[in-house]
């Protein structure tokens, strides 16, 4: 795929801040307001995962975040994508040659990466907490402050990644902080941490719909002859990625909604 048709991932991860910022003011709304660490662990975490999904794309900004590991896990999951695709694919989806936007671009991705991150924090305990942490502030990192990032050293972005989960699980384990936000039972602790996880990968793949080749969210639900349906607007009013649609007012209001979603999550507003 062309740089025309991937959005750029600073795009992605403002809008998966964006996103968990707005839940937290309709939660606030309804009377379930987040701990101020949930709002902002959640926004970190929405901001990394909404740029996972791109695992299939080997130019794309998560392949460089973890060096040599995150570039051979992008061919892995390019080959796995592309073999579902081929195993699964309708008699009116085209035949292709790569994995990218197929199977990592999808509803059942999503829910199925974000399970098994709740999944891993509640039965992994504090060390697969901190690694789900460290994972996603790195992948925030580089997508909010990715110029800054590839200025600076892998290793020196990995440490910042470390020192903030440690210092985020610290403050979310404090009483009344959050670490038990949402779900309450005794052993639910962190159970919420799969849902911007979830958020980050579905607001990824909406994003990826709006651009010109659409993006296949539904699958494995077949819409006509194709089981990979490119969902999307009308073609007109679609863009190419990293065009000034993206650049001038997509990543513009990213920002406006998160700073308005943040105010009504602290009830300033």
């Amino acid at each position: 795929m062309g740089r025309g048709t991937v959005m750029m991932g600073p795009a992605h991860s403002l809008s998966g801040a964006a996103a968990w910022l707005g839940v937290g003011a309709a939660t606030a709304a309804a009377g379930h307001a987040m701990p101020w660490p949930v709002l902002v662990v959640g926004a970190l975490i929405s901001a990394g995962a909404a740029l996972a999904p791109d695992l299939d794309h080997k130019s794309a900004t998560i392949s460089r975040a973890f060096g040599p590991v995150s570039r051979a896990l992008c061919g892995i999951v390019d080959d796995l994508s592309h073999a579902v695709y081929k195993a699964t694919r309708g008699p009116g989806d085209p035949r292709r040659n790569g994995g990218h936007r197929t199977l990592t671009h999808t509803w059942l991705w999503a829910v199925l990466i974000g399970a098994g991150a709740s999944a891993a924090a509640v039965f992994g305990g504090r060390w697969a907490v901190l690694g789900i942490l460290f994972v996603h502030v790195v992948l925030a990192v580089e997508g909010l402050l990715w110029r800054a990032a590839r200025m600076s050293s892998d290793v020196l972005v990995w440490l910042l990644g470390a020192a903030g989960a440690w210092i985020m699980a610290g403050v979310l384990d404090k009483p009344g902080n959050g670490s038990d936000w949402l779900f309450t039972g005794s052993g639910q602790e962190y159970l919420w941490l799969g849902l911007p996880i979830v958020l980050g990968a579905l607001v990824h793949d909406i994003g990826d719909a709006l651009t010109v080749s659409g993006c296949p969210i539904l699958w494995p639900i077949p819409l006509g002859r194709k089981r990979w349906y490119p969902l999307g607007p009308p073609k007109a009013m679609r863009f190419r990625a990293g065009s000034w649609v993206e650049l001038k007012v997509l990543m513009p209001a990213f920002m406006v909604l998160g700073g308005v979603g943040a105010a009504g999550a602290l009830n300033f507003i």
